[in-house]
């Protein structure tokens, strides 16, 4: 690994700050002064110290935020705002990414990671890791849904979805309700609606796996996850499948 990112991870600036601390000879690896960005190092075998103090290297970083409407689920776009936009220079050093996505106009719960293992295991179609929203649906939801929901509902193109478990908190002219799936279809809480013949006209994430979305984190806000959330999530799983 290059100092310069080793530097950077452990939370001592931006690329450019680390450069200029390089070169200013208060970095050392293994007692020897290093100036140039491009030194390689071992984060688990060399011992890399600023101005005599010892560098504790971080190799993984674990976000949630609560996704706004109007934000992309992506690393990066040339003409609208990411989801990676909306986080501060010292955690953009990461490189962290969203494990799966939420539409544009959904928000809620979304977590960041630059763990590749973690988002392989929680994104893969064979650990069914259920996902829950709460959508408001223009039109009554009824018990026939739910068992229409319970069964799997069959998309335009033949697809039938695994089984969701539907609750009905209020149904009305316009309905309130919680949807848990175990799977990930683009698209798919509002085409699972459009097949019963109704529209989601709000949609929001509230929980991944164990991962509950925190209640007083604001719309664009994020957070780290705890050390107990981590665990919770890395073991959610089922690792045998």
């Amino acid at each position: 690994m290059r100092i310069d990112k080793l530097l950077s991870n452990a939370g001592l600036g931006s690329r450019k700050d680390v450069k200029k601390l390089l070169k200013s000879g208060a970095v050392k690896v293994n007692e020897t002064v290093i100036k140039s960005s491009k030194e390689q190092v071992e984060p688990d075998a060399d011992v890399v110290t600023v101005h005599g103090e010892e560098v504790q290297y971080r190799e993984f970083i674990y976000l949630m935020m609560n996704k706004p409407q109007g934000v992309l689920s992506a690393t990066e776009d040339k003409y609208q705002e990411t989801v990676i936009d909306i986080l501060q220079p010292e955690d953009q050093i990461f490189e962290p990414f969203p494990v799966g996505r939420l539409d544009k106009d959904t928000e809620g719960l979304l977590l960041l990671t630059n763990d590749g293992s973690l988002a392989h295991q929680l994104l893969s179609p064979k650990k069914h890791v259920p996902k829950t929203y709460f959508a408001v649906i223009e039109g009554k939801v009824t018990e026939q849904d739910t068992k229409a929901f319970r069964d799997g509902v069959e998309f335009d193109e033949g697809y039938v979805t695994k089984p969701g478990e539907l609750n009905i908190l209020k149904s009305g002219l316009t309905s309130d309700i919680e949807l848990t799936i175990t799977e990930g279809k683009f698209h798919q809480v509002k085409r699972m609606f459009e097949a019963v013949g109704k529209k989601v006209v709000y949609l929001k994430r509230i929980s991944m796996g164990s991962l509950q979305l925190d209640e007083e984190l604001e719309l664009g806000e994020y957070r780290e996850l705890t050390n107990e959330e981590i665990e919770e999530l890395k073991s959610g799983y089922n690792p045998e499948d």
